[in-house]
């Protein structure tokens, strides 16, 4: 009996503790795994962060400028609404890619000839309304010819646009002088630089407004930063004297400066023009003759 009792006991005790360690209905069993930490996120950001404390001179464009960011982007992460709006010792953020990436530097592609009735594939006209018009309107700057629309003429345009058909940009030459040195990425030049003689005109490659004039970046000398549209700008560097002000609209083939030798080795101009904060190839933008 003694041995049929111990029996029962064991059994029974058993019986309770499974019931103690097991799972209630809508519980989810604890299980242990040993270390449960999330592994890096490889994911991550591509970026490094630096600060910048704003000085006497600097605009958000020109800030931008020199470590080749999108100012839209830098105004958009630092919670600014109006990228003019920056004063003397802010803070700002930058977030500077680790791998810098290419820019597409080739001019848009454009569907011409339209047919009416035919099936139209995908538009490569950026964000153009999809339309006989806008297929018009593509065609014509594909063609670069003057036709008349709905009674008014239409210029002939370069066919390098930015997002969206009112970023579409005629571009000029910025100077007149033998080219000296050409784009390379690869070599980190930036942009091309144009010899000529101390006091020549330098122009504005396209209309649109200077957001930058002074020489408070090194390495440029006397610069000024014209803004096109939201996706471009152009930058001309060395000049010895500056002939407009920040802030001041100007138009295509006006004279913005004096070309000279400011922080350079030999009188020349330096031009870049800038897609979204990158230095892209003035050649895909400009009839350049290389010597």
């Amino acid at each position: 009996m003694r041995l049929v009792a111990k029996l029962l006991l064991l059994v029974l005790a058993a019986t309770l503790g499974a019931c103690g360690t097991g799972v209630r209905k809508g519980q989810a069993p604890v299980v242990e795994y040993g270390d449960t930490r999330r592994p890096a996120d490889v994911s991550g950001p591509r970026y490094t962060i630096k600060h910048h404390t704003v000085q006497a001179g600097e605009t958000l464009y020109s800030i931008a400028f020199e470590d080749g960011l999108n100012y839209l982007e830098v105004a958009e992460y630092n919670g600014l609404q109006d990228p003019t709006a920056i004063s003397i010792g802010q803070q700002l953020e930058l977030r500077i890619p680790l791998d810098e990436g290419a820019v597409d530097e080739s001019p848009p592609v454009y569907i011409a000839h339209a047919v009416p009735g035919e099936t139209k594939r995908a538009p490569k006209v950026g964000r153009l309304l999809y339309s006989e018009q806008a297929l018009l309107k593509a065609d014509q700057m594909q063609e670069g010819r003057v036709a008349a629309v709905t009674g008014q003429m239409v210029r002939p345009v370069n066919p390098v646009a930015g997002d969206d058909a009112a970023d579409a940009l005629e571009w000029g030459m910025p100077t007149r002088g033998r080219l000296i040195t050409e784009f390379s990425r690869n070599a980190n030049l930036k942009g091309v630089d144009f010899a000529g003689k101390k006091g020549q005109p330098v122009m504005a490659s396209a209309a649109g407004k200077v957001v930058y004039a002074g020489s408070g970046l090194r390495g440029y000398g006397k610069l000024i930063i014209i803004k096109h549209n939201a996706t471009y700008l152009s930058a001309y560097a060395h000049n010895e004297r500056i002939l407009v002000k920040e802030g001041q609209t100007v138009r295509k083939g006006q004279q913005i400066a004096e070309m000279g030798d400011t922080d350079a080795n030999q009188v020349k101009l330096h031009f870049q023009i800038r897609k979204q904060g990158k230095p892209v190839d003035p050649e895909k933008y400009l009839p350049l003759v290389k010597s």
